[in-house]
């Protein structure tokens, strides 16, 4: 016998997340207001215009949004930022921008893609839309992890998927991640975030 599972857009607590996702993003930008504020401040100052990062990123149903983020370096050309993988290293990141991306600071402002249901505060990270063609025709089920939408934080990133690793890796623990959900495994990411900010935030 195989149990046959409900989508997770049909059951109830999917509601209660999609809910929760909208009224915490909501709180959230209030409560990190001040601290984006003075970090689009030292970005400024340290970059100049434009104070946000826009791309396209692949969401739900492989739907294309626009993501928003802090700048932490200067500006790339369009090809180089559709084509490079990884900015580990690169020289053009500065002092403000590393230690906003050591703290993830750099990421609040994608509480406005949760808001506008983008994205989720949980769910597989999104990629550029080359990307997901590219590994798609690679990895196997790749194009699973669109089953649901996309978040700020995930399963993967959670256990070290972070950057320069493993997409095949990534793509079983977004799988695993959206076959087994529940609100529970949520509330566990969303702590085990919280702790992995904590332990990178220290000087």
């Amino acid at each position: 016998l195989v149990r046959l599972r409900i989508t997770q857009s049909a059951r109830v607590s999917w509601l209660v997340k999609r809910t929760l996702d909208r009224l915490v993003a909501a709180v959230a930008l209030v409560l990190t207001g001040p601290v984006m504020g003075m970090a689009a401040l030292a970005v400024g100052l340290e970059l100049g215009r434009p104070i946000l990062f826009v791309q396209d990123r692949v969401g739900l149903d492989e739907r294309v949004f626009r993501l928003y983020k802090l700048r932490t370096m200067r500006p790339a050309t369009e090809q180089e930022s559709e084509t490079r993988w990884t900015i580990a290293g690169d020289p053009r990141i500065g002092p403000v921008g590393r230690i906003l991306r050591r703290t993830s600071i750099d990421e609040l402002p994608q509480l406005w893609n949760v808001l506008r249901g983008d994205m989720s505060l949980v769910g597989p990270r999104p990629e550029r839309p080359g990307f997901v063609r590219e590994f798609s025709m690679i990895h196997d089920r790749y194009w699973a992890r669109h089953r649901v939408p996309a978040g700020i934080t995930g399963l993967a990133q959670v256990n070290g998927l972070r950057g320069d690793t493993s997409i095949a890796d990534r793509t079983r623990y977004d799988n695993y991640y959206i076959a087994s959900w529940s609100l529970w495994l949520d509330a566990r990411i969303v702590l085990m975030t919280m702790r992995e900010l904590l332990r990178r935030g220290q000087w």
